[in-house]
């Protein structure tokens, strides 16, 4: 596995997919509160679209469909996950993340942004263009409704997650993903725990994001996995109110094998003021399922903006 720096698999990745290398640099910005948020800026010229990745991921899950794109963007890490702070009050929901995330269109773009999120960064992208139309044109949604649990997922993933949350190596725990069926194939499971990990001054190897550290936390206790309870109240208090209040135009993917039912996308439409729904032959992680195709919805979109 690579030990140089995060970029190291984009040459692999752009040759896979028929382009060039872009020019990719890390980004951070230090918050009011103090916390950092970090991310990734593609391209040398102002951003068109930001990208909001799911819980337990990280900005590098759009890397395939950026490359595709091919368009300048940000990728932000959201509060908890990758490079960015961790919340002291575990607050990872759409309402809490979206002034993060407000702050950097602020810092970082000269214009609306084509806001795409997948699962929780879904409905934090819809927090913000609720709460700030003025940084927002399109919203792109990701299989995720405010019906669903963004906690809940697959018993098999929070299992994994409910594991320990450090090891020797990284090579390790790309034995322990593989042996879950996490991951895809091994030059993928490779590239993910690299990008989703990092190495302790004690030459431990432990995960970046606050997730598996508090189902870790959670399992070691006897308690639920599921959301923490800290969580639950923000949860009850949001509910299709962003998604009501949404006047940018949304689209929203919604995976066939996904976490959302074809009712849940039609109750989606129906509260919204504008939206369209595009369903494609893939699980909850489009962006990793099918990069092509989710970049030529992209693109659709930045067209009409």
């Amino acid at each position: 596995m690579p030990e140089t720096d995060e970029f190291s698999f984009l040459p692999a990745q752009a040759a896979g997919a028929g382009v060039d290398v872009p020019r990719v640099a890390r980004v951070s910005l230090t918050l009011p509160d103090g916390r950092t948020l970090s991310g990734l800026r593609w391209g040398d010229a102002p951003p068109v679209a930001t990208f909001l990745h799911g819980a337990g991921l990280n900005a590098h899950t759009w890397d395939t469909t950026l490359l595709h794109l091919g368009v300048p963007a940000l990728a932000l890490d959201l509060a908890g996950h990758g490079d960015s702070s961790w919340r002291e009050d575990a607050a990872y929901v759409g309402r809490v993340l979206a002034p993060d995330i407000a702050a950097a269109l602020e810092a970082w773009t000269d214009r609306p942004q084509v806001v795409v999120g997948q699962s929780l960064g879904g409905l934090t992208a819809a927090a913000l263009a609720a709460s700030r139309p003025d940084l927002v044109a399109q919203v792109v949604i990701v299989d995720i409704t405010p019906g669903i649990d963004p906690s809940g997922g697959p018993a098999q993933l929070r299992a994994f997650f409910a594991g320990p949350t450090d090891w020797a190596t990284r090579e390790e725990l790309v034995e322990k993903a593989l042996s879950f069926g996490l991951g895809g194939a091994r030059e993928a499971a490779e590239r993910g725990v690299f990008l989703n990990t990092r190495v302790r001054p004690d030459g431990r190897v432990e995960w970046k994001h606050h997730f598996a550290h508090l189902a870790a936390a959670a399992a070691a206790s006897g308690a639920d996995l599921g959301t923490p309870d800290a969580v639950r109240a923000v949860l009850a208090s949001t509910g299709w109110d962003d998604i009501e209040a949404v006047r940018a135009p949304i689209l929203f993917v919604r995976g066939e094998r996904g976490f959302v039912t074809a009712e849940d996308a039609d109750e989606l439409v129906r509260r919204a003021q504008a939206a369209e729904v595009r369903t494609v032959a893939t699980g909850h992680n489009v962006q990793e399922e099918d990069p092509t195709g989710l970049a030529a919805l992209v693109l659709e979109r930045l067209e009409r903006a």
